[in-house]
């Protein structure tokens, strides 16, 4: 008799009874990611179905499929799912039903929208999901036995959540706690409301936290907390920074080559926009705590 290999050999991390964490390559590093599976009486879901989910499938039947927000890696598996029901809070719902509102998001124009865009399609397996729903902050899934709450964390999309689950699980998705820090870089991420769901999940009580990028799985409330504070901190040091590079008129250009997000060497299709977007939150921050003034001329300047 043959023998079956189990593609998540290694890869699979039982938190609880019901609930799986399927880790992607590289423990789960962009472009992969960790996704977690939960299991009820009744129904299973997965959330955020990874490219490596994607790749190797998942050996049991899914019945819904939650994306915690619509960016190209937390969605690459909802096409392999075909039968299952598939929600994501109702603010990013358009980014999980047609390819063009992620592109729109990201700010990208002509070559660099087309390149992207066949990316979607052959890296990331995007599938179109006009079917999908939408959720809101509170709205929970019952399994049988088991309940999956949605809790909306805005600030990195729009649509940002994390998911509370019995048993004491807290999936953070992009609230990754990375030396990266937070990203806040598409035309609908809000640098205000990326703090204050920061400071939302401080007050989040639970027994094991899942990111669904590199850290993956932190055992412990103190750990959590402390690995938080120090991805928030990011934000500050970015905004000194920059604060600092002004200390001589410059522009918004000069802020985007000068590279405050990204190291030098990185060239995405939308690594340009990113820097712009961002650059523009700290700036409209400065001006409306006074740190910094508008010149005559379109520069900025630290006061």
């Amino acid at each position: 008799m043959g023998t079956t290999t189990d593609p998540w050999a290694g890869l699979r991390r039982r938190l609880t009874d019901a609930v799986t964490v399927l880790e992607g390559a590289d423990k789960g590093a962009y472009p992969s990611g960790n996704s977690v599976v939960v299991q009820g009486r009744s129904e299973t879901l997965i959330i955020d179905p990874s490219i490596t989910v994607a790749a190797k499938g998942v050996d049991q039947r899914i019945d819904l499929v939650l994306n915690s927000h619509a960016h190209e890696d937390h969605i690459a598996g909802n096409g392999t799912f075909t039968d299952a029901r598939v929600a994501v809070h109702h603010d990013d719902v358009h980014g999980v039903q047609s390819i063009e509102p992620m592109l729109d998001a990201y700010h990208l124009t002509g070559e660099r929208r087309d390149v992207f865009a066949q990316s979607l399609l052959d890296e990331f397996h995007f599938t179109p999901r006009p079917d999908a729903e939408g959720f809101g902050d509170g709205d929970v899934f019952d399994l049988g036995g088991i309940s999956v709450e949605a809790v909306h964390l805005p600030g990195h999309t729009a649509g940002h959540s994390g998911f509370r689950i019995d048993g004491g699980v807290f999936f953070c998705s992009d609230v990754d706690l990375t030396g990266f820090g937070p990203y806040y870089g598409d035309t609908w991420s809000d640098l205000d409301q990326f703090e204050a769901s920061i400071e939302k999940l401080r007050h989040e009580e639970a027994d094991v936290y899942v990111t669904f990028h590199h850290k993956g799985v932190i055992e412990g409330r103190d750990d959590f907390l402390q690995r938080l504070d120090a991805f928030g901190a990011v934000i500050e040091r970015r905004h000194t920074a920059m604060l600092d590079y002004l200390a001589e008129p410059r522009t918004v250009d000069d802020l985007v080559a000068h590279r405050f997000v990204y190291r030098p060497h990185v060239d995405g299709p939308f690594t340009e926009n990113v820097e712009r977007r961002t650059a523009e939150l700290h700036l409209a921050r400065m001006l409306d705590r006074g740190e910094a003034t508008a010149t005559d001329d379109g520069s900025y300047v630290r006061v």
